[in-house]
């Protein structure tokens, strides 16, 4: 026996919930099949939590785009929800006079994507703000800010359930099949069954390329490699002396090692970067020491003996080590022809930010009338 439903979301972390909402809100009937215990155990789960103002992304990207419009909805959705969330603001600091001229390209390309409220800030006006901070100069976001990411979650899910939708867990897309207009999902776990359905998105995050690869009638050309980058934080034991964020100027295939604060206070530095073959949220602790030097770059007074292991995540990336950033792939029918299917890959960061402008984008590419026009 086959179930029928109208429209199923793969994946129950911020952009899946996110675009289940969306399409539910337009009348349609929703499921959301999680492979977890609960949502959001992942991506979007074991981040650094904040709400980015849309600064390192290149203009005309949809990271760009996406982040500057899903950043302004998430405010306006965290006040109506009573999400708890700060805008506290973010230094980006230069410690060596070299890296000025990569302040100014942030600068620059930040006004390039609609963010016009960078601040330039001297040393002293840096001692002012961030005693604790040393930098030869700083740019000043005051649109950056800090979400809890669970009340985030569950706000979703709540919005998706009232409107008529639904979320199961334990349930595993193992295979999906393209024919005749419909989907049919081989689901495994505790649903064990098969499902069919008019439209589906495909928001499994680490596992997307691999449930993409599942759809025989996908041309290989629109599944892109998947690539895991694993990143570590430490958190600071008792009180700090930070009010902002401070985030050095990036690094490769990340923003660096950054200070960001919790929406209890909670102090912690990272992530950085670890290339990984399969998901495994592990601590390696000899990653300590190069904590400790990145960190001592603009937080001198460090006592390391502060610094406790917090935990890990995993970003899922479309390009490997040494490649140039990728930004967000969102493919639906005008890009593979297949009428009713959107894929989601390498949505990384800014994506909890963009959760909601990404659900927006998705459900105007699945709304009724549009059809695939691939040549």
């Amino acid at each position: 026996m086959t179930d029928r439903t109208d429209c199923i979301v793969i994946g129950a972390g911020a952009i899946g919930l996110a675009c289940a909402r969306a399409l539910a809100l337009t009348g349609r009937e929703v499921i959301v099949l999680e492979r977890e215990r609960e949502i959001g155990t992942h991506t979007s789960s074991r981040n650094s939590e904040v709400i980015h103002a849309g600064i390192y992304y290149a203009p005309g990207s949809l990271k760009a785009a996406l982040c500057v419009d899903g950043r302004q909805r998430l405010y306006a959705y965290c006040r109506a929800r009573d999400i708890r969330h700060q805008r506290l603001g973010k230094l980006i600091v230069a410690t060596t006079p070299d890296e000025m001229e990569t302040l100014r390209g942030y600068y620059r390309q930040a006004a390039d994507t609609g963010v016009h409220d960078l601040t330039w800030l001297t040393v002293t006006e840096v001692a002012k703000l961030e005693p604790a901070v040393r930098c030869v100069g700083a740019l000043l976001s005051p649109s950056t800010g800090i979400i809890d990411s669970h009340e985030y979650l569950l706000g979703l899910q709540a919005d998706l359930e009232a409107a008529g939708g639904t979320v199961i867990c334990r349930s595993p897309v193992a295979d999906i099949a393209a024919t005749s207009g419909r989907f049919r999902l081989q689901v495994g776990g505790d649903t064990a069954c098969e499902i069919s359905a008019d439209t589906v998105v495909n928001a499994a995050g680490l596992w997307a390329p691999a449930v993409a690869a599942t759809i025989r009638e996908l041309e290989t050309a629109q599944v892109p490699a998947g690539h895991l980058a694993k990143g570590h934080y430490y958190t600071l034991a008792g009180r700090h002396p930070f009010h902002r964020l401070v985030y050095p100027v990036a690094g490769q295939a990340g923003l660096g090692i950054h200070l960001t604060l919790d929406t209890g206070n909670q102090a912690r530095f990272g992530p950085d970067v670890q290339w990984v073959e399969a998901v495994d949220y592990g601590f390696d602790g000899t990653r300590r020491q190069s904590f400790i030097d990145a960190i001592r770059r603009y937080y001198p007074d460090l006592d390391d003996t502060q610094l406790v292991e917090g935990y890990t995540g995993i970003r899922p990336k479309i390009v490997g080590p040494g490649e140039p950033a990728a930004d967000f792939a969102i493919r639906g029918p005008a890009d593979h022809g297949i009428d009713g299917l959107v894929n989601l890959f390498g949505i990384e960061s800014p994506g909890l930010t963009a959760s909601l402008a990404i659900a927006e984008r998705v459900a105007v590419m699945l709304a009724p009338g549009r059809r695939a026009n691939k040549a």
